[in-house]
């Protein structure tokens, strides 16, 4: 969903993302396949980076999901 905080499960090398790196999801596209953009705060970089990518290549990050439902 738009607004979900995932992390990355693979590298992205042209990019300059590894894997674990955390995102925000700005966008979802469903056609012809489910995927979303995400943008990620990368450390040393001054710009942030903007991706599109597949559901397989992210998870939810589950520490930020936890600490929305203790402060809730």
């Amino acid at each position: 969903h738009v607004d979900d905080r995932v992390r990355l499960s693979h590298d992205v090398p042209e990019l300059c993302l590894r894997r674990g790196e955390r995102g925000v999801v700005l966008s979802t596209w469903f056609d012809p396949v489910s995927a979303f953009e995400v943008e990620f705060c990368v450390p040393g970089l001054n710009a942030k980076t903007r991706a599109v990518l597949l559901a397989e290549q992210l998870q939810i990050d589950e520490m930020v999901e936890q600490q929305a439902h203790l402060s809730a």
